[in-house]
């Protein structure tokens, strides 16, 4: 099975979920939504925010566009699939020898592992190996790390966008204050904090929040990946087909050691029929 990218429905639904909640809270005061749907204050925190940001990171405009991908889809691996594969590929080359192992190469979908196993064909050391991978692995937690503090830096400085604006309103409000009546006054102080309001809404239900899920996913990710290159360097080594599921395993949660233990229970039963 191969590594799938998909749309990842919990952490977006997370957001409307929280913004559902604060709409319904503001509608049950008796709040108007449309007072909230003002220009300056949305101009304020987004093209703020965004300033600040190019400001603080290199990234291009491309860049942005993949963070924003990236924070709402996820890769999903079967794990137990991919040590079921790896046992296959032991028993294989314990019957065959490594070379044999090429033969293999169209049933593995996962590229990382496919890459992996041809290194062992072709009979690169095992320090090598590892060399290569980690350097690897190590360079996509750079990319991802440049990711979650895209979201991070936005949770920092979109209250602070908040404040400013604020700030903004306040000061037009307290210079008109000769010819305004209470009435006047009243909206355009409440005008002035819609700004605070977005901005802290903007960091607290979506920048950190995201932010946090791409640390996630990213040690998700990266523990995946480790645990193919223990497969990878368990084969080369020539561990038997037991070895290699028992070193494996250790990667696994809970619900997965579950899995895999049904399925060499399955595997060993419709080898003794």
């Amino acid at each position: 099975m191969a590594s799938k990218r998909g749309f990842d429905p919990l952490s977006l639904g997370g957001i409307v979920f929280g913004l559902a909640s604060l709409g319904t809270g503001f509608a049950i005061e008796g709040g108007d939504f449309g007072a909230l749907l003002l220009p300056s204050p949305i101009i304020i925190i987004f093209g703020g925010t965004s300033g600040t940001i190019m400001t603080a990171l290199p990234i291009s405009p491309v860049g942005w566009g993949a963070i924003f991908s990236a924070a709402f889809t996820d890769v999903h691996h079967d794990a137990v699939e991919t040590i079921q594969t790896f046992v296959r590929l032991a028993e294989k080359a314990r019957r065959e020898g490594l070379l044999s192992l090429e033969s293999e190469m169209a049933n593995i979908h996962d590229h990382f592992m496919k890459e992996g196993i041809q290194e062992v064909v072709d009979g690169t050391p095992a320090e090598q190996i590892t060399d290569i991978f980690m350097v690897r692995i190590e360079s996509m937690e750079k990319r991802h790390h440049v990711g979650k503090e895209f979201w991070a830096q936005m949770g920092g400085f979109a209250p602070t966008m908040g404040i400013i604006g604020t700030v903004l309103g306040l000061t037009v409000v307290l210079g008109s204050l000769g010819g305004a009546d209470a009435a006047g006054l009243g909206h355009s102080i409440a005008v002035a904090f819609i700004a605070t309001l977005f901005g802290v809404a903007l960091a607290n239900l979506v920048a950190l929040p995201v932010a946090k899920r791409c640390q996630i996913k990213s040690e998700h990710e990266v523990e995946y990946l480790n645990m193919v290159v223990a497969g990878i360097l368990s084969i080369q080594a020539g561990d038997s087909p037991r070895l290699v599921r028992a070193k494996l395993n250790s990667y696994l949660n809970g619900t997965d050691q579950k899995r895999l233990a049904k399925a060499a229970e399955g595997g060993a039963a419709t080898a003794a029929a």
